[in-house]
């Protein structure tokens, strides 16, 4: 499961009703737009609980690195280390071996989206974050054009701003069409992070805190 949620138990009743049991709980960063459903989750699953391994965060979890793998059988996770929408986010290339040796997909949190890219103020300074995103789209570029790409976010989410209603695209589609992942300057595209960043989503401060451990639960 990954960035689950809400309410846990449709994601538990899912996992049954498949006969898949949920072996990995990942969050591709600390949220701060919403709170994390993926602690409890694992907590009643008996699922590693997994979060890059630099997250700073008050409880143990399952923290992996750029180039780990998360293994599931036929289906392999390989983690990216994508930061600049936060510092710790991470991305996961999915291969499914019963089809083929290379990935399929790329699951983008709120790195890459439809349409957008990730806002990069909400965990660091906005020029920090936004020179740390050139460099991880860079390594999102080198992906093939087929590569479909499943994000973490679309139109209605605060984490962009222009972003789509439809869910997937793909590397090739993104490069052509979205603006923000089409510059190849970085000091053209730092600028355009730093232009008309949005309003914070509410208590963002504190929902994060909260995701990492470090604050009681919102009231």
């Amino acid at each position: 499961m990954i960035d689950p949620v809400g309410d846990i138990d449709r994601y538990i009743k899912a996992s049954e009703a498949l006969g898949l049991p949920i072996q990995y709980v990942v969050d591709t960063h600390l949220h701060s737009d919403h709170l994390s459903a993926g602690r409890a989750l694992a907590e009643a699953t008996g699922a590693k609980y997994v979060l890059f391994a630099g997250s700073k965060t008050g409880f143990d979890f399952h923290g992996v690195a750029d180039g780990d793998w998360l293994d599931l059988g036929n289906v392999q996770l390989q983690v990216m280390h994508t930061p600049g929408h936060t510092p710790e986010h991470i991305s996961l290339l999915v291969t499914d071996r019963s089809r083929g040796e290379e990935p399929w997909f790329v699951l983008t949190g709120h790195t890459l989206m439809v349409g957008d890219l990730g806002r990069t103020e909400l965990a660091v300074d906005a020029e920090q974050g936004a020179r740390d995103l050139f460099q991880s789209i860079q390594r999102l570029k080198a992906l093939p054009d087929y590569m479909e790409i499943l994000p973490g976010a679309f139109s209605g989410s605060v984490c962009g701003r222009s972003l789509s209603g439809k869910p997937s695209s793909t590397i090739g589609f993104e490069r052509r069409f979205n603006k923000a992942f089409r510059i190849e300057s970085e000091a053209e595209f730092v600028a355009a992070m730093l232009a008309d960043i949005p309003a914070p989503p509410p208590q963002a401060d504190q929902i994060r805190r909260v995701n990492a451990g470090e604050a009681a639960a919102l009231v």
